[in-house]
């Protein structure tokens, strides 16, 4: 009896054993694909050290964050039993941009834009085409679960015309999208990212000549257009254990007639003044309103509607233009505060806020006619 007894918790370990490796190498395998990105090595690992923005392996912003006192378990739990309603309760109004409008080469003074959704934006600058962190995804996700859109986008991805520059703020699923990223290297897109990012940009097969990875305050030139690295408040990852690996930032765009600035993911800090003070005026600010709180550590790296209108005024932008909501479920609050907040601060502020539906066309220089669309997602 008890040799039998030996025997089968014998084999009860080994099978358990078993599972175990397997469950390891699946999780391996799964950890291993290209959507997770690279790690920076070689010389681009040698810049990062130079960074004086990185210390100990990881980089940090120019203002800390506030310690967080609240687990991922309790994050995750609050996104699954949040009393908010964070879905729309009905279809988001979408404007189809037609594609032929596109195909005219923009003149070569302007500045008009439409919104994709989310961050995802198209900018058109004194003749140059530009995408702001574009995904087309349906899930901003490493694996086929999670988030999924409100709505599709304006315009097939395979239906815009040829892009200029790409600027990416950072390495987060609903900011950089490797389908997206392959699909627009294959046209010849140029990409502007902050460093480390471009060691996922070439794990993913695009061509070195196409990436500029640049650090806070570094510019490069693309034609008669400046475009300038600049800093913001928030941190980076594609895993768990990355945190912060590589830089994130803000983007300021300086044409001969126009310039525009954006914010990517970002909680509030004085270095929006410098940016004004060095780089301003802006003719267009895109601004993120949306994906803030709970608590101090997510407002000091996702800033509130208000502080958003603050920004305009720091970088001294001439016309708000927000975005980073409405498009997928990342946060805690009404999926339509955001925007509820920034009309409300805006008029309070006497800002001259923009308020298009997706695909919508904003011109910066010419009157917007604005509405409250969202009050009839009901």
């Amino acid at each position: 009896m008890k040799s039998r007894l030996a025997r089968w918790l014998v084999r009860a370990m080994l099978v358990l054993a078993a599972v175990a490796a397997l469950l390891v190498a699946a999780g391996w395998a799964v950890l291993s694909g290209p959507q997770f990105g690279a790690p920076m090595t070689g010389a681009r690992l040698a810049r990062a050290v130079a960074n004086p923005q990185y210390h100990e392996g990881r980089f940090v912003n120019l203002e800390p964050e506030a310690p967080s006192t609240t687990s991922l378990t309790d994050y995750a739990l609050r996104q699954l039993t949040g009393k908010e309603v964070r879905v729309p309760p009905a279809p988001i109004p979408v404007v189809a941009v037609d594609k032929a409008a596109l195909a005219t080469r923009p003149p070569v003074s302007g500045l008009r834009a439409f919104w994709i959704g989310h961050a995802s934006t198209y900018v058109e600058l004194d003749g140059l085409r530009f995408l702001l962190d574009p995904v087309f995804a349906e899930r901003v996700s490493p694996l086929p679960v999670g988030p999924s859109r409100f709505h599709a986008p304006p315009i097939a991805l395979a239906d815009l015309p040829a892009i200029d520059a790409v600027l990416i703020s950072h390495d987060h699923y609903d900011h950089l999208d490797m389908d997206t990223i392959r699909h627009l290297a294959r046209r010849g897109a140029r990409f502007f990212v902050p460093l480390g990012i471009g060691a996922h940009l070439e794990r993913w097969g695009v061509p070195p000549a196409q990436v500029e990875e640049l650090e806070w305050w570094q510019e490069r030139s693309l034609g008669s257009v400046r475009i300038v690295c600049t800093p913001t408040r928030h941190y980076s990852g594609r895993r768990l254990d990355n945190r912060s690996g590589t830089l994130w930032s803000s983007w300021s765009v300086i044409g001969p007639q126009h310039r525009f600035f954006y914010s990517g993911d970002t909680g509030y800090a004085k270095l929006f003044q410098d940016i004004g003070a060095r780089l301003g005026p802006f003719d267009l600010a895109f601004l993120k309103i949306g994906a803030y709180g709970p608590g101090a550590a997510w407002t000091d790296i996702h800033m509130t509607p208000e502080q958003a209108v603050q920004v305009l005024r720091d970088v001294r932008a001439r016309r708000m233009f927000p975005v980073h909501w409405s498009t997928f479920n990342l946060a805690y609050h009404d999926w339509d505060e955001p925007i509820r907040r920034t009309v409300a601060e805006a008029a309070r502020a006497g800002v001259d806020l923009v308020t298009p539906r997706v695909g919508e066309m904003v011109d910066a220089d010419r009157p917007f006619r604005s509405t409250r669309w969202w009050e009839a997602v009901r």
